[in-house]
């Protein structure tokens, strides 16, 4: 028991090899704080709910959701636009404290994932294993536990990436400790009436629960709920609902097709505001070199969509 408790703050195994084939196995002492994550939202409704709380949450998770779709996913995944050495850690930063793991980890296991789509290899295909795993219980197994470092040899010479890769527990409790003095500020006090306890309900655990499976939600609800525009070898789905609750994720067919582009929203009226929140980023100088959609995708897209009957 004493070495699986470590295992809750000791930095997680980095392998240069593929993962063992075969059933995994959920490890459920090692995602005991995970659990408890989700359990403590019982102790929400003894929090008394202020319309401040409800800002700070919304803030708290969009902030949050922004870095993992625009940083975990775009950049570190794909390489969809390039930044300085300052803001791709901020970036890192932010979305790791949506406790949804390190960046390497996060891009090595996405980097598989668009490798073997919804194939026998791809861990959290709904297609193949149930939708609830495909949604979580993957994300508690032993497959989950290591950093596949020959996916990632693009990010292996920063160090603080694998600094923040190993101890990815830091920026997690970093926020929650964070939540928890500005809500014992005597400014919170006297200006919202809030106490340290309230704000970690609702700018910590609230939104962090909300985050892990909103994100959770394109592994699952986008490969069986929604349309297609593309016709690719796997089961992803254009999902309107998944793309509000992600800031353009959703729209999960598209990157499928053309995964290397900055923008996954391809059409006109698909919600992608990462994508714009990335064209303001880029119009002050912090990030730069957005990949852009190519004409002849769109225009296979509506090709394709004439010869469909399904759409």
């Amino acid at each position: 028991m004493f070495s699986a408790v470590l295992r809750w703050i000791l930095p997680p195994p980095e392998t240069f090899e593929d993962p063992v084939e075969g059933k995994h196995q959920i490890e459920w002492f090692r995602c005991l704080p995970f659990i408890l994550i989700h359990l403590s939202l019982i102790g929400v409704l003894y929090v008394e709910f202020t319309w401040w709380c409800l800002g700070f949450a919304f803030i708290s998770y969009s902030v949050r959701m922004f870095a993992i779709t625009a940083f975990y996913h775009r950049y570190f995944s794909h390489r969809a636009f390039k930044a300085n050495r300052i803001v791709q850690f901020i970036g890192a930063f932010i979305a790791c404290s949506a406790g949804q793991r390190g960046p390497l980890w996060w891009a090595a296991h996405h980097r598989r994932h668009h490798r073997y789509s919804d194939t026998d290899l791809d861990v959290h295909s709904p297609k193949t294993k149930s939708i609830l795993w495909s949604h979580a219980l993957w994300f508690m197994s032993d497959y989950a536990l290591p950093t596949f470092l020959r996916e990632i040899p693009d990010w292996l010479k920063y160090k603080e990436l694998r600094f923040i890769n190993r101890l990815d527990w830091i920026p997690v409790l970093t926020l929650g400790l964070a939540c928890y003095y500005i809500g014992e500020t005597s400014w919170a006090i006297s200006n919202f009436g809030t106490s340290g306890t309230q704000l970690l309900a609702w700018g910590f655990l609230v939104p962090t629960v909300a985050l892990y499976h909103a994100t959770f939600s394109v592994n699952s609800i986008a490969h069986i709920f929604g349309n297609r525009k593309f016709q690719t070898l796997d089961e992803s789905k254009n999902n309107g609902i998944v793309s509000l609750i992600t800031l353009g994720e959703g729209w999960h067919n598209n990157h499928h097709f053309f995964p290397g582009s900055a923008r996954q929203g391809f059409f006109k009226g698909q919600f992608d505001p990462t994508h714009r929140i990335l064209q303001i980023l880029s119009l002050l100088g912090l990030v730069w070199g957005l990949k852009k959609i190519p004409s002849w995708v769109q225009e296979k897209a509506i090709n394709e969509n004439l010869n469909r009957t399904d759409m």
